[in-house]
């Protein structure tokens, strides 16, 4: 829902909306429905709007409640914003429109930053009070949304997507080392505060940051979810775990259902998606529209699974929506789903996610996502074998070490044949990062560790990223009900060997049982296929080559050309350590670059 940007001085000067302006445009295709700006003084804020909720002019943006003396701008869904507003006309407060951004505007007023521990939803806001100059940002606990963030000594911009403050001006684009390590060693995945680019930052998940009038600022971490067994379910059996979790996914799957335009399922064909589609037909959901995707067939690889999503669709009655990818959609698709990115990701779902939503958004404006299972339930292959490995308080090399072997893209060391010298930094960051949070209290095993350090930072800037930006690209809302913090936070808890059954999700496939088909659970696990990008050849191939040898690239100077050379004579040997093709990630990132207008 939108796209949202603003400016603060600390110069004296005014804020500089023209600059605001070219933010916002650029943020066109997350907000179709509506644009405002405003400015006092030294702030100003601006938006794009995704009318989903008060579909009336009344619930624009930015939204000034004179009454309170606050400003809001906001991207997101309270999905509790009903209930907030009951709670908050009883506590006196006179309402002007039936928007969630005015319940924000309220909450703030009645609770401070506290109000944020209320809101159950996906959301970044900035308010501003007119009296005090404060600004206060917010985000929340999953990173659904996202917030970039550049400031320098005179002045904070931020907006809801990177490209948008490039087009601001004046950010400092050289690309920080450090960042490039993650994104070569870390499944391309940088951890907040850090991007790929030395001048922008993002706001963490979780956190609150006061900005004062004067540019002092101070961040709260409101929300950290522990991994570890609850004494109080000590007794709990099997069943009791199964029950929990379905009666957690019910609540999480009706709330986001708050809307007033219809809302429809990405139904990949595998478990989550189905449990998805299996709860809300459980709960009388009628006239739903479903969506699954398909590719060409590559390198002996099927490209759809549209078996899978047959039955489900079929099962439960919905309004199915098969969408076969021509080929010919394909190469323009890559560049597309490029330009759509906040941040280089490496991962070839992004390009089947935005070409499905640019067929969906025809259909309707909202969407429930089956993303985030895999890393709150331990449905991925490197889970077990984490599970026995000793996690010593006094030290934990080991489990940090075993984390890294099952999830590194390669050894630190081996970036010394992929990398120029200029780029290489003397420091292991990301296994330094891992450790860190390792070290963190809150977990109780190796696997609890990982299982907190893949929900909270891989989550948050992979996969929750790749569907936000891919989706928001067409101006399509989705949301996640696997990551409602409340069924987070009871999957922390649920005893490592109830996660671990059944290759992974044993769980959730287990409560899974008469709300879904079973060919649908006993199937092998699957992924978002493209063929064609895990399998580079023709013009695909081409595409990567023409990136990676284009004078830009040639004078950045990131990669030596012995290696990609070698990668590009032989394109689909080298990959990861998760299986990625190694070539894909160099001609990613450069794609991004040039696509993004950085030299």
């Amino acid at each position: 829902m939108c796209g949202l940007a603003g400016e603060i001085r600390f110069d004296g000067r005014g804020a500089d909306v023209a600059a605001l302006e070219r933010a916002c445009e650029c943020m066109s295709r997350r907000g179709p429905d509506g644009s405002g700006i405003w400015s006092r003084g030294p702030v100003a804020l601006g938006h794009r709007r995704l009318a989903i909720i008060d579909l009336s002019a009344a619930g624009a943006q930015p939204m000034v409640d004179p009454e309170l003396g606050l400003t809001v701008v906001f991207n997101g869904c309270i999905y509790n914003y009903e209930q907030l507003r009951d709670e908050l006309i009883s506590a006196g407060y006179r309402f002007f429109s039936h928007s969630d951004t005015e319940v924000i505007a309220k909450a703030y007023h009645r609770w401070g930053t506290a109000c944020v521990d209320r809101f159950k939803g996906m959301f970044v806001f900035a308010v501003v009070e007119r009296d005090s100059g404060r600004t206060v940002l917010a985000r929340d606990r999953l990173g659904i949304k996202p917030l970039y963030l550049d400031q320098t000594r005179e002045r904070l911009r931020f907006a809801s997507s990177l490209p948008a403050l490039l087009a601001a001006g004046g950010v400092d684009t050289s690309i920080d080392p450090i960042a490039l390590s993650y994104y070569m060693s870390f499944h391309s995945i940088v951890p907040a505060p850090r991007t790929i680019l030395n001048g922008v930052r993002k706001l963490p998940p979780a956190t609150v940051r006061v900005i004062e009038a004067d540019g002092t600022s101070t961040d709260t971490l409101y929300w950290d979810p522990h991994f570890a067994r609850d004494p109080q379910r000590a007794d709990w059996s099997e069943r009791d775990w199964q029950d929990a979790l379905v009666d957690s996914l019910r609540t999480a799957v009706q709330r986001r259902m708050v809307a007033d335009v219809p809302v429809g399922v990405l139904l990949s064909g595998g478990i989550d998606s189905s449990l998805v589609v299996g709860l809300l037909a459980e709960a009388g959901q009628t006239g739903l529209q479903t969506f699954s995707i398909g590719f060409d067939s590559a390198g002996g690889e099927s490209g759809d699974e549209f078996e899978f999503s047959d039955i489900v669709a079929e099962h439960f009655g919905t309004e199915h929506h098969r969408i076969k990818i021509d080929s010919s959609r394909l190469l323009p698709g890559i560049d597309g789903a490029v330009g759509a990115m906040n941040e280089p990701m490496v991962s070839h779902d992004c390009v089947a996610f935005y070409l499905l939503s640019e067929d969906v958004a025809q259909s309707v404006k909202v969407v429930q996502s089956g993303q985030g299972a895999d890393e709150i339930l331990a449905g991925y292959d490197w889970y077990p074998p984490l599970r026995d490995v000793p996690f010593d308080s006094q030290n934990r090399d080991g489990a940090v070490d075993a984390y890294r072997n099952v999830f590194f893209d390669r050894p630190f060391d081996s970036l010394t044949a992929l990398l120029q010298p200029q780029w290489l930094v003397g420091r292991d960051e990301p296994r330094e990062f891992v450790a860190r949070q390792f070290a963190r209290p809150g977990a109780e095993t190796t696997l609890d560790a990982a299982l907190r350090n893949d929900t909270t930072i891989n989550l948050v800037d992979d996969p929750v990223k790749r569907v936000d930006n891919m989706t928001m690209a067409w101006g399509l809302e989705a949301r996640v009900p696997f990551l409602d913090h409340d069924v987070v936070e009871l999957a922390a808890a649920i005893p490592s060997e109830l996660k671990l059954a059944d290759n992974g999700k044993g769980v959730l496939k287990r409560a899974s049982r008469g709300i879904v088909p079973d060919a649908v659970i006993d199937r092998k696990k699957g992924y978002f296929p493209v063929p064609a990008i895990r399998q580079l050849e023709g013009p695909y191939l081409a595409r990567v080559r023409e990136a990676l040898t284009d004078p830009a690239a040639r004078e950045r100077g990131l990669f030596e050309p012995a290696a990609v050379e070698r990668m590009l004579a032989d394109p689909n040997t080298t990959r990861t350590n998760l299986g990625s093709n190694a070539l894909w990630q160099l001609g990613l990132i450069e794609m991004w670059l040039q696509a993004m207008g950085i030299r």
